[in-house]
């Protein structure tokens, strides 16, 4: 076996989307190649309405797939096909835009006010850019749940894992997406396909991601007390981790434990023309996009 290197780790960047919703953006908008197939990642949380119920107003995608997991509060949507309902914690929603759709997502907090949850972009090859539009409600008590011996908890979202499999399929980047909580002190080890990218996304406690290199640990940063000090090992809250090549990584849980999402999936290695929501091959395919955006011819019938 060999371990992931740990090539990167940094603090996902406050941002603003929608009609003003305040979240944090681990990537997207960057080098596509990165972490290809995935183009983007969105953790928007809140402890305060003001800071997301204005929500995602009526907006278009084209060439990729959205996978949205809420934690806490629900999201009320619909779209062009005529689907509506709303996600409740736990619960996830996959949506193929391919040809064309559009949608739109309303926050809502739990009684106390608060809101969290996680939105990733995953890119569709040239071959699916035009496929029709699909869409996915996957409720929470559908997702497999997977307890270990020593504690570690792994909700397997998309793809199989330790003998599971997820309930959202389909997916043309065949991601593996993982939730995993591990208990205070447990150092623990996950295999990945050797052929996939993968990046870890800290949203809860601290840990260290064990580097090939160092195989006691990387120095990464910590958030502490809204400072930014540098504690060995530990990587905390809102921190993306982005990994070499190799079949497994290993994580070290701190005092607290940690929460991350595990998130891999095989690249597609083409070439991605990028404007906002909608990412297909070459600038002459946005630019007619665009075009049918403005004259009415976005959507396309059902066949």
């Amino acid at each position: 076996m060999s371990i992931r290197p740990t090539v990167e780790a940094r603090r996902a960047v406050p941002t603003m989307e929608g009609a003003g919703v305040k979240l944090h953006r681990a990537f997207g908008f960057h080098d596509p190649s990165e972490l290809d197939p995935f183009l983007l990642f969105d953790d928007f949380r809140g402890d305060h309405p003001n800071d997301y119920s204005r929500g995602f107003p009526w907006h278009p995608h084209r060439g990729i797939e959205t996978i949205t997991y809420v934690l806490n509060g629900t999201v009320d949507h619909g779209d062009s096909l005529g689907n509506e309902g709303t996600l409740g914690a736990g619960d996830v929603q996959w949506m193929t835009a391919g040809s064309g759709i559009l949608h739109q997502e309303m926050p809502k907090g739990n009684i106390a006010g608060q809101m969290h949850g996680f939105q990733l972009w995953a890119n569709l090859p040239s071959s699916l850019k035009m496929t029709a539009p699909r869409y996915q409600d996957v409720k929470s008590n559908d997702i497999p749940v997977i307890i270990d011996d020593d504690g570690t908890k792994v909700k397997v979202i998309v793809g199989e894992f330790w003998g599971k499999k997820g309930p959202v399929d389909g997916i043309a980047a065949d991601p593996q997406y993982l939730d995993i909580s591990i208990p205070a002190g447990v150092k623990k080890r996950f295999k990945i396909d050797t052929y996939r990218r993968a990046f870890a996304y800290v949203f809860a406690g601290s840990g260290a991601f064990v580097d090939a290199s160092a195989p006691e640990g990387v120095l990464l940063e910590k958030e502490v007390m809204g400072e930014e000090v540098n504690i060995r090992d530990m990587s905390g809250n809102r921190t993306l981790v982005r990994f070499g090549t190799g079949d497994e990584i290993v994580v070290q849980a701190g005092e607290e434990g940690v929460r991350f999402l595990l998130i891999s999936g095989a690249p597609i290695e083409e070439p991605v023309a990028w404007h906002g929501p909608i990412v297909m091959n070459t600038q002459d395919e946005i630019r007619s996009a665009i075009k049918e955006l403005r004259n009415g011819t976005f959507i396309r019938p059902a066949h």
